[in-house]
């Protein structure tokens, strides 16, 4: 689409071109290729990540870098990465950059682009006269043996693992452990934003993978397994990336309510709407509205902006209206035929918008997934993020195009603007903020980085913003607990790649109601016979019989902000793919106390504000806090109005909420009054002899009997103890009070309760 367009082939012949390659590495770039430059020379085999920040120049820095050290020398290059994206990406650096100076020695290489994908080559095309092997991790994975013939009489080899924090799954370490054994030489260079972290205790399996490296400017072996790596702070510093600024607005449009089977697979496996859902949005006029009017009030701040939508509808819409509010709008898209004209839009169309917003005459460039790369508009200061995706790789692609800073021709700040709908928490939307607190950033002392992790909080908590807002939805129980435990102490953050290559970034959220049984259940993840495999991805019903197995053991008891079955399932995931616990971060260096409600609805109460001073007071600390910490957190004015008017309420009529009951302490309670699970809290020996005593109840010849279908279960794990009165009321005497169902009973139990 521009000068420096190519159309990537699945398979050819690259020519190095005359000349010098006219794109200049940046003073990092150059580090890091010194840095590769003197482990090259030092050992014959190695381990290594290059480790450079989302913007950084991962790519191109080890293509150039192979292209003189590798492919100029007559060895080969095996590169690994998991989506079409990044082979693609790999393929089109290699031939963008292959000038004949870096490359004296040869004429021409062969690549080849193998992957699932119809557009790329199958393992069976592979040749040994291939000098450069793009593969997708599952391809090659699948078939190990295709390799034999290339890799056979090599004694050397270069092996580039793009996405390196993902090596650590099985399949990663199948193809690596494949390909050590029959290369004397092997050397291992992993690609990566994210690297294990500097604390022995956490570095997990990546530092068992990649063991050498470079300390105090020497190259060292079995050591730091980290060639160079440069923070993302350092490159805002040279200039060389932009400062991202992140700000997120709430739609309050809801399409997770409707969503059945197929969908939610669709976006969660292939990372597509479905067409009916797609619709909605395009044709949503209040969102519409909204997206238009937040340009429209900071215009001048966010500059040229590109706009990232849901379908071809959805650019069309809003393209005319960004236009009809005075603001000059194009939109491109691939091709289409204009209604209105009849004329096919095509390459040539989409370059003469382009051409148009470098030149300035654009401000606002809406496309469908066009512009995620190989276009360069360095002017661009801001990105719209109207289209939600679950792929860690699609969201670094939109949010790097206003990455560049002035240094490479770009701007100081970039605003990375979310839009956020309403899903009903049903799918791991990648949120932007997670690309930058890689481990090599990661500092929880850091202003930047604590409103990163209350912008994260705020988008786990809409969900549960908007049900207190429905006076539909019953949550007197959530309202009653004080709301400082509403407010996360950490979270658990990891990505995993699922069964069709769409990474993952995942969060969970943990409270002081779930921490406990979060400890126990990660501690006991080596124990499930079922996650240590050698498979990465778990048969559904194998999946579903551990998360219920997990809600027995761990999660049994009643928690009031309440654990999610699904975070439960993604943890198995994860551990199951990659055979090491996901890490915790704790949130000790937000001051909670600034965020808890419950103590702004106290001074109210205490000084007797009445109406109009308490409106004002309230407006006063919304619109004018220290660091916007409430306007982050709740993301909406009328959510934090509830939330203090709720805590007010508490105050002046406790008994609404049952609080005096609740008041009441353990040591002042008879334990046989209690329910099983908060006879657990207080004596776990006592409730484990009451729910071993159900089960001898419930036993018969060949397992245990459901008390209410009669179905006899010869596995514990199918079964679970109840009480017999609908939702604890009556507490608990004896085990008479309880009795063992099947989880389908249970279900219709809790059903029609």
């Amino acid at each position: 689409m521009n000068a420096d367009y190519i159309e990537t082939k699945a398979a050819g012949t690259v020519k190095p071109k005359i000349g010098e390659n006219p794109r200049l590495p940046y003073i990092h770039q150059r580090a890091a290729i010194k840095a590769l430059d003197n482990l090259n020379k030092n050992f014959s085999a190695y381990s290594t990540l290059l480790v450079l920040p989302t913007g950084g120049g991962k790519t191109y820095t080890a293509s150039t870098w192979l292209l003189q050290n590798a492919l100029d020398k007559g060895k080969k290059i095996l590169w690994l990465a998991h989506r079409q994206l990044l082979l693609e990406q790999a393929a089109e650096s290699f031939q963008k950059y292959a000038f004949a100076t870096q490359t004296p020695h040869i004429s021409s290489f062969n690549y080849r682009i193998i992957s699932g994908a119809s557009s790329h080559e199958r393992t069976i095309d592979i040749k040994p006269s291939d000098n450069l092997l793009i593969i997708s991790k599952d391809s090659i994975g699948r078939n190990l043996n295709r390799l034999d013939n290339w890799l056979a009489g090599e004694n050397e080899i270069f092996f580039v693992i793009d996405e390196a924090h993902h090596s650590t799954a099985k399949t990663y370490r199948k193809v690596i452990d494949y390909v050590k054994n029959r290369v004397k030489n092997l050397k291992l260079i992993g690609l990566t934003a994210t690297p294990f972290r500097t604390a022995e205790s956490e570095q997990g399996l990546l530092s068992k993978i990649f063991t050498d490296g470079t300390r105090a400017g020497q190259s060292v072996k079995n050591d730091v397994g980290i060639v160079y790596q440069i923070g993302l702070k350092d490159l805002i510093n040279a200039r060389i990336l932009s400062t991202p600024k992140f700000e997120t607005y709430f739609t309050d449009e809801d399409y997770g309510a409707d969503l059945g089977l197929k969908a939610l697979e669709s976006i969660q496996h292939l990372d597509q709407l479905p067409d009916d859902v797609s619709e909605k949005i395009a044709k949503s006029a209040v969102r519409n509205k909204l997206i238009v009017e937040t340009f429209k009030k900071k215009a001048a701040e966010y500059g040229q902006t590109i706009i990232f939508v849901v379908s071809i509808n959805h650019a069309i819409a809003l393209t005319k209206l960004f236009n009809d509010a005075g603001i000059k709008a194009e939109y491109i898209v691939s091709s289409i035929k204009d209604s209105a004209t009849g004329v096919t839009l095509s390459r040539e169309d989409n370059e003469r918008k382009i051409e148009s917003y470098r030149a300035g005459n654009i401000q606002v460039l809406v496309n469908v997934n066009i512009l995620t790369e190989g276009v360069d508009l360095p002017q661009t200061k801001t990105v719209f993020l109207t289209r939600p995706t679950v792929s860690t790789v699609l969201m670094t692609q939109m949010v790097g195009r206003a990455l560049r800073g002035e240094l490479a021709k770009g701007t100081a700040t970039a605003y990375i603007v979310s839009f956020v709908d309403n899903w009903n928490d049903k799918i791991a939307w990648v949120n932007p903020d997670t690309l930058f607190t890689g481990a090599n950033d990661f500092d929880d002392k850091d202003f930047e980085y604590q409103q990163r992790v209350i912008r994260l909080i705020s988008i786990a908590k809409i969900e549960e913003f908007a049900a207190i807002m429905n006076n539909n939805i019953d949550t007197t129980k959530l309202e009653a607990v004080p709301f400082i435990q509403r407010i996360p102490l950490g979270m658990y953050a990891f990505q995993y790649i699922n069964e069709d290559g769409i990474d993952f970034s995942y969060q969970v959220m943990v409270y002081d109601s779930t921490k406990n049984a979060y400890e126990n259940f990660l501690a006991a993840l080596p124990n499930f016979t079922e996650l240590n495999s050698a498979e990465e991805y778990l048969p559904e019903e194998t999946l579903n019989n551990l998360v219920e197995t997990c809600r027995e053991k761990f999660f049994n008891a009643e928690m009031i902000p309440p654990y999610d079955a699904r975070d439960i399932q993604h943890i198995l995931k994860y551990f199951a793919q990659k055979g090491e616990r996901p890490n915790f971060y704790t949130f000790e260096s937000i001051d909670r106390e600034k965020l808890d409600v419950a103590k702004i609805a106290q001074k109210i109460w205490e000084e007797d504000f009445g109406e109009k001073k308490k409106t004002a007071y309230l407006n006063e600390i919304w619109e004018n806090g220290d660091d916007n910490i409430l306007r982050l957190f709740f993301g909406k004015k009328i959510y934090f109005r509830r939330m203090v008017d709720i805590e007010l309420a508490k105050i002046s009529d406790p008994e609404i909420y049952g609080l005096q009951e609740n008041n009441i302490t353990y040591d002042k309670k008879i334990l046989e009054k209690l329910p099983l699970y908060e006879i657990e809290k207080v004596n776990p020996a006592l409730a484990k002899n009451l729910r071993e005593e159900t089960f001898n109840k419930a036993k018969v010849d060949g397992g245990y009997k459901c008390a209410i279908c009669g179905k006899i279960f010869s596995d514990k794990r199918f079964l679970q103890v109840d009480h017999i009165k609908a939702l604890n009321n009556g507490g608990l005497t004896v085990p008479e009070n309880l009795q063992i169902l099947c989880r389908s009973c249970n279900a219709k139990k809790s059903d029609s309760v």
